[in-house]
């Protein structure tokens, strides 16, 4: 989901071609499915599409190559902190660090609820991906 809205809010803004994007879990248990159902159905009804995102697991390159990996809980985290390489550590940071005023320190997974639990956790990341985005676009702005 953090994916698609952070393609969805870099196509807004004209950066899809300068800054990219990939999502990937710690436990690809279906590499290559499509997200769930439920998931495109909450970001298609805010005009986020899915369609481009399959599941696959993160690897060393994905590390060694991005300028931030991003977690949506802290067992993620803790996974990723243990998979980097010790001098790529300071890229690994929780999406709800990028929106502290929603008081939340991780992404709930709403996997094992209802539908009502995707919608409430677009809510929750669509703010956390925008500052993510701003905190990029800040920080690399000679790059852009």
């Amino acid at each position: 989901m953090a994916e698609g809205i952070m393609r969805h809010r870099l196509q807004e803004l004209g950066l899809q071609r300068a800054i990219r994007v990939a999502s990937a879990g710690t436990r690809a248990s279906l590499p290559g499915h499509k997200p769930d159902a439920r998931a495109q159905k909450a970001l298609a009804e805010a005009g986020v599409s899915l369609s481009r995102i399959k599941a696959r697991q993160i690897t060393l390159q994905d590390m060694l190559r991005s300028d931030y990996i991003v977690a949506m809980d802290t067992a993620i985290y803790d996974n990723l902190i243990e998979m980097c390489p010790p001098e790529h550590r300071h890229k690994v940071s929780l999406l709800m660090s990028y929106a502290p005023e929603l008081g939340m320190e991780e992404v709930p997974d709403p996997y094992y609820g209802s539908y009502s639990g995707f919608e409430k956790v677009f809510q929750l990341i669509d703010p956390a991906v925008t500052q993510l985005l701003g905190h990029v676009v800040r920080a690399h702005a000679e790059h852009i």
